[in-house]
């Protein structure tokens, strides 16, 4: 009895008091290479509000409405700590998702309650106003500042309304099937949690249906046939997961059907894990060929049937596969509430939200996008080529010196981050050498240059922007940069810390969201993983594989997921993955 009070008594002070938390950290040890990342956010410790029956406001506090609980929105929920705010969160999940480990649970290496955690949860103990409405949201009236959504609890189908003063939109993307003829109705999709239990479902059925003794050997192969449409990160982990489930654990389990067990990957394009090292891609691509995964590129998928998917090969032929389950992983498209709302604005030609550097949706500065569903819009340096010019030019000479140049770089270098990257492609040290190369041999200070000539020095800079890559990663980072704006936006109404304003006076309020790229993972299978991280350092193996262990656990959103996610790795270990049929 006296151990069960001290358990109770040790469990509320660690969920009561956030600073022990920060007494653990994540160290992995591997081959004689360590892993730590970073401590886990720690939820403030202010006095609890109403969280759930939420507040209708005191006239004072603007309301945030926030669509969606994932990446993006739950990382701005997170990190919002302004109590000048009601917040109105809506999402048809109560949950969010960590996404990254989505194939791992469809072979049950981790369990899908381990990657959940509630939203309730998350803000149960931030000073803040927060109501929770599980609904979908299927109209935005950005004009009257209205949402329109829709109960999806049950039979009950209802339909409410509700105002905003700002609105954060972070609905995320859907599967793009590029309109393929039978995708929808005839394979698995691997975007949500729900996706996932599915997948692992058919594979254990699959597998029963093939021990049945009535089956032709034809029909055994074709039941036993996985195939993968989609080389990218998912598709490569999904295919790696199962095959480990096949060889690791179904082998000893169904022993009488393993000789005709067959994965398949098909990639329209000539390799798999294109946005990777081309390192990381032959080592993928030469470890699925020895694993005995049916690696097929340059086939494009053109029609699935109940039995058959239908391929076009590079040279024309069409040819049929005959498979028992498809998983479909190519790659995001967009949602029709965003369609609708891009229709709504003046952005019909666009694949996602267009936004500024500040993530505000171009003409409406109460209206923020973040996640998959939107896109930076960086502004084009020979758009504001003539502004540039005259801010900089402060003595108005018409000419621009290397003196005046300096005293705005770092302005033009923050609101138009393709010039920096262009000197570095250059391998420029400064701005300066730019001005040099477009004037000629002239002594460095001595360089003066006219609209022409500076224009001439920029041209080319444009030609470096590239979209943001539609990952876990950006949209986290994403939300939680908002959530910093909103958190001093008072602030910084009164101290502007932005860029100067080229075509207006003073400068904008913030820094424009920058992307910093951490590194991205691809699990190989067999515990092997690769690793690309900045500095163009590529690791792959069994010590990879640690890392991406340390780094996963540290990035759950809580210490109850950290530990259920490393509970169900160690019980994998030791037991094997689960094969029940539930």
């Amino acid at each position: 009895m006296r151990s069960f009070t001290f358990y109770e008594r040790f469990s509320r002070a660690f969920h009561e008091n956030s600073s022990l938390s920060k007494l653990l950290v994540v160290l992995t040890v591997s081959g004689g290479g360590i892993a730590a990342y970073a401590e886990a956010n720690s939820e403030s410790q202010s006095p609890r509000v109403d969280l759930i029956n939420g507040s209708e406001g005191d006239g004072k506090r603007k309301k945030v409405v926030v669509l969606g609980t994932g990446w993006a929105g739950t990382s701005f929920l997170k990190n919002l700590k302004n109590p000048s705010y009601d917040v109105q969160v809506i999402s048809p999940r109560n949950y969010f998702a960590f996404t990254p480990l989505l194939p791992s649970v469809t072979c049950g290496t981790v369990e899908a309650r381990s990657v959940v955690e509630p939203i309730r949860r998350i803000v149960r103990k931030k000073n803040l106003n927060v109501l929770f409405s599980e609904a979908e949201c299927i109209g935005i009236d950005a004009k009257n500042k209205k949402v329109y959504c829709r109960s999806n609890l049950g039979n009950n189908k209802e339909e409410f309304s509700v105002d905003y003063d700002v609105l954060v939109i972070s609905v995320g993307a859907r599967v793009n099937t590029f309109n393929t003829p039978g995708v929808e109705e005839h394979c698995h999709f691997l975007k949500e949690v729900e996706d996932a239990q599915r997948i692992r479902e058919t594979v254990i059925e699959n597998f029963e249906k093939a021990s049945l003794p009535n089956l032709s050997d034809e029909e055994r192969k074709r039941i036993l046939h996985f195939v993968v449409v989609g080389g990218g990160p998912t598709g490569v982990e999904f295919a790696a997961e199962l095959h480990d489930f096949v060889t690791e654990d179904l082998v000893k389990l169904y022993p009488k059907v393993m000789d005709v067990v067959k994965i398949t990957l098909l990639e329209a394009a000539d390799h798999i894990l294109n946005m990777f090292d081309k390192r990381i891609t032959a080592f993928a691509e030469e470890k699925f060929h020895r694993d005995g995964i049916d690696l097929k590129t340059g086939s494009m998928v053109v029609k699935v049937s109940d039995k058959e998917i239908s391929t076009k090969e590079r040279n024309g032929e069409i040819s049929s596969i005959p498979y028992g389950m498809a998983v479909w992983s190519t790659g995001i498209g967009t949602r029709p509430l965003i369609m609708d709302f891009m229709k709504q604005i003046g952005q019909t030609n666009r694949r996602a939200l267009a936004t500024d550097e500040w993530l505000r949706v171009e003409g409406h500065d109460n209206i923020y996008a973040v996640g998959d569903c939107a896109t930076i819009n960086q502004r084009k340096v020979m758009e504001d080529i003539a502004a540039i010019f005259s801010k900089a030019d402060k003595d108005k000479s018409g000419t621009l010196t290397v003196k005046e140049f300096k005293e705005v770089i770092d302005d033009i270098c923050e609101r138009y981050p393709q010039v920096e990257l262009y000197l570095k492609n250059k391998k420029m040290k400064d701005i300066v050498e730019l001005m040099k190369e477009s004037k000629g041999d002239v002594e460095k200070e001595s360089i003066e240059l006219s609209i022409e000539e500076f224009k001439k020095a920029l041209s080319q800079v444009d030609s470096q922007m590239k979209n943001l890559p539609a990952t876990a990663q950006v949209a986290a980072q994403q939300g939680s940069y908002l959530a910093d704006c909103f958190n001093r936006m008072e602030e910084c109404e009164r101290n502007p810390e932005g860029p100067l304003r080229f075509r207006g006076e003073g400068r904008h309020r913030f820094h424009a969201f920058r992307y910093k790229h951490l590194g991205q993972f691809a699990p190989l299978g067999g515990e092997q993983t690769a690793a690309q991280l900045p500095g163009d350092w590529v690791s792959i193996g069994r010590s990879s594989q640690w890392l991406w262990y340390s780094v996963y656990a540290s990035k759950q959103v809580s210490w109850r997921t950290r530990a259920l996610v490393i509970t169900d790795w160690t019980r994998r270990y030791i037991f094997g993955r689960d094969s029940s049929g539930i």
